[in-house]
């Protein structure tokens, strides 16, 4: 996907800068995913522990570390809770004025996006489903998809999705149900590049599988309508290539996601570029975010990358 070199440079420190400051003369971006753990205001079924004070505060503090411009949000709850979310940032400081909120087949937790810059167009899906042996089946979750516009030259697409849990469930295999709403947000995927080959498309969310499965190969797709797999590591100085094999990815640390239930940390939350979006790429200002007591907040570590606001 991307080069070596590329992801050797995607772990380089990041100097100390006010929020959202631009990097250079050209406005820089930062675009950022967050799987949230059960944003919950209040309890619901099957989860019934809404999110703690002390877990919110270092939400926050994540959120602010990573000085995010768009922040695309999975586990999110109702709509008030995420808009208690949205004032406690601008108390900090923060303040994302455009905001979606969109809900699927599971009524408890949703997916989510806060922006500073406006969105042109939104285009929530809701009701996708599929045929597994058999059954009719909805996608969990639903996708949000909206349009932002950053300056009036520069403008992108982002679709954030949170895919089947890999916790087993009667109805049907996990992993079959989860490559089948893969499959659904590759269409959309593809619809884009149909559209337009050169598209400004960005997707990202937790994706719950990992970079050799089936799920996350039909979302990367194949051929010149790839995706390029952003692959943050933490900004620990791990920016070697790879001694065994320079064509392997680099020894640094990548995973998102530790699974209690297995007692395994894993790389399942992606951010993704089309080859358009990747032109404005800033490999060294994109990372796995890293702080002390992080699981406070979530099972998930945010990742962020940057983005120059002009096209290529």
């Amino acid at each position: 996907m991307n080069s070596p070199l590329g992801l050797q440079c995607a772990i380089i420190g990041l100097a100390m800068i006010s929020p959202w400051a631009t990097l250079s003369g050209t406005e820089t971006i930062r675009i950022a995913t967050y799987n949230l753990e059960n944003y919950l205001d209040q309890p619901v079924a099957g989860r019934p522990h809404p999110k703690s004070a002390e877990a919110k505060a270092k939400i926050r503090e994540g959120i602010r570390a990573l000085k995010a411009d768009v922040l695309a949000l999975q586990e999110m709850g109702s709509p008030s809770a995420l808009q208690e979310l949205r004032a406690s940032l601008k108390g900090d400081g923060l303040d994302f004025p455009y905001w979606e909120h969109v809900t699927g087949f599971d009524t408890n937790i949703h997916v989510a996006v806060l922006s500073r810059f406006p969105f042109t167009a939104r285009r929530p899906q809701t009701n996708d489903n599929f045929l597994l042996s058999g059954r009719r089946f909805r996608v969990s979750r639903g996708f949000a998809e909206v349009d932002i516009e950053v300056n009036p030259n520069y403008s992108f697409t982002l679709i954030t999705a949170h895919l089947k849990s890999r916790r087993p469930v009667p109805e049907a295999d996990e992993a079959e149900l989860r490559l089948e709403e893969a499959k659904l947000l590759r269409e959309k995927i593809d619809a884009h590049f149909a559209a337009n080959p050169n598209v400004n498309l960005i997707v990202l969310g937790d994706f719950n599988d990992n970079y050799r499965s089936k799920t996350i190969k039909t979302v990367v797709g194949r051929g010149k309508n790839a995706l390029v797999d952003t692959r943050p590591a933490e900004r620990n100085g791990d920016n070697q290539l790879n001694p065994t094999n320079p064509r392997y990815s680099p020894r640094n640390i990548t995973w998102t996601h530790y699974y209690g239930i297995e007692d395994t940390y894993s790389r399942i939350d992606y951010i993704m570029l089309s080859h358009g979006m990747a032109r404005e790429w800033v490999t060294n200002e994109t990372y796995v975010l890293s702080i002390p007591n992080w699981g406070i907040a979530s099972d998930h570590r945010p990742i962020v990358a940057a983005f120059e606001a002009v096209e290529k």
